[in-house]
This record gives C-alpha cells, structure tokens and sequence, in this order.
C-alpha cells in the first residue's frame, strides 16, 4: 500500500469518526420540579449524582399557586433551554410537569417521583382519595389565610419527619421542616388538563412506605400512563429524593439515554 493511499485512508477514517461525534445528539438537559411542602433543595442529591454523569440540571422553583399557572411557568423554563429536555416532577410537580410538556417541542420524557400524573378533569386530592393509605390531613397546620381570600397549607413541624421522610436522618428532616414550601389549598383541588404522559415516555418511581400519597394510587398512575419502567423502593417515603437519590437519578438517566436514542 503507497504512502498516498494510506493518508487517504487515514484522513477518510478520521472523517467518518468526526461525523459521528458530530451526529451524536446531545444530552438533555434535566429539568426538576418539586412539589408541595418541599423545595429546590430537596434535589441536591440527585443534582449531584446527574452532574457527575455529565447532564446539566435546573431545579425549578414551583410556585406552587396552581396546576395551570405552575406548569405555564416550568414550561416557559424549559422553553428557555437550547436543546432538548427531561422533565421530573415529585408529588404535586407531577401534575405540574404533565401540564407543562403539553405542546412543548423540546420536551422528550417525563419522570414521575413518588408523583401524581393525573388524567384531564383529575385533581390530586381526587386521587389521593382514591386508595387508602395518606395520612396527611391531619398533619397539616391550620392553614395560613392569603390577601386574596385563598389559603396555603403547610405540614406540622413536629409531624413533618414522620409524614413526609421517614426514611431521612431525623436533623435533615427536621431542617427540610423548617424550610418547607407551602401550597395553595386550591392547587390541590384543581383538575388538570390534558396529560403529556398520553404522548411522551414516562418512567415513575416510589416507595412502599409513602404516607403522602398512596403506593396503590401511584402503581395505578404508573400503570395507566404506561410507564416504561416502574421502580418500587421498598420502605421508601414520599422524600424519596433525598432518601434515595442515587436510585432516583438513575431513572432520570435511563430516561434521559432513551429519549436520545428516539
């Protein structure tokens, strides 16, 4: 073989490789929506592990006023991102993501944690009720009265470890108390709008012991928005991202290498 003819070769070679890297669709950026009682912080774990793997992260703050205004505002978050994105609701911020991806262009996979992906006309309350299992009305402190007639709801301190994080070391829960975002009473009530699950992937995972939301009601939820994958963690509380945020995010991770190969 001439010395030309393995130049050729050599520079067709690096050619084809360049052409793959350049073709190779980039990661999406990962988008976390937290829900009531909650904020962005309760994220840090699972930012943590996403960043070591190589994604970009933004932990929305929700502001938790209502189901339409909430996912108008994530939306125009996720609007802002150039390229494509993953969209992780908890609790209450599944509803809020469900509503956000509908007609988002960039948006290419939901991810529900110990989450409600309700349908059109649900509410979280209405779901909530559904299956026994939540202890959360009693827990809740005498709502905090708003200039505009509403109400916003927050969980009893000295009840919020046992309720909402059970499986969190009692100082962080006792912190995550204390630091605890409340919601509109009406948000909770609201019906939703019709459901991004019915048109983009969607994986969901909770834990046995979530006393916020049923285990029954979010399997159902799972189940009826065709999950790709469920992932069930045994004793898991409704904290699930603090408490297990490796197993979190290797959800988001898988969903996210999903929605690239797509």
């Amino acid at each position: 073989m001439t010395r030309s003819i393995r130049r050729a070769l050599a520079a067709g070679i690096v050619t084809i490789a360049t052409a793959s890297v350049m073709a190779a669709p980039p990661k999406p950026t990962i988008v976390l929506v937290h829900g009531a009682f909650a904020g962005s912080s309760s994220w840090n774990g699972v930012v943590a592990e996403l960043i070591q793997q190589g994604y970009t992260v933004i932990a929305a703050a929700n502001p938790l006023r209502s189901v339409a205004t909430d996912g108008a505002y994530v939306a125009a978050l996720a609007r802002s991102v150039d390229g494509p994105v993953v969209l992780v609701g908890h609790s209450y911020g599944g509803a809020v993501i469900s509503a956000a991806a509908n007609g988002l262009p960039n948006a290419k996979a939901l991810v529900f944690v110990a989450a409600f992906s309700p349908d059109q006309g649900e509410s979280a309350l209405a779901l909530t009720a559904k299956f026994p299992g939540s202890t959360l009305p009693p827990t809740l402190a005498v709502p905090v009265k708003l200039a505009d007639g509403g109400e916003d709801l927050y969980v009893q301190q000295d009840k919020f470890p046992q309720q909402f994080a059970a499986d969190v070391p009692l100082a962080q829960a006792q912190t995550m108390a204390a630091t605890q975002r409340p919601i509109k009473a009406t948000a909770l009530s609201e019906a939703a709008p019709a459901p991004a699950w019915k048109d983009l992937p969607s994986w969901a995972i909770y834990g046995t012991g979530d006393l916020n939301i049923p285990p029954q009601a979010m399997a159902f939820m799972a189940e009826r928005a065709k999950a790709k994958r469920t992932v069930v963690v045994k004793d898991g509380s409704h904290a699930l991202m603090v408490s297990h945020p490796r197993e979190v995010a290797a959800l988001i991770v898988e969903a996210a290498r999903s929605s690239s190969r797509d």
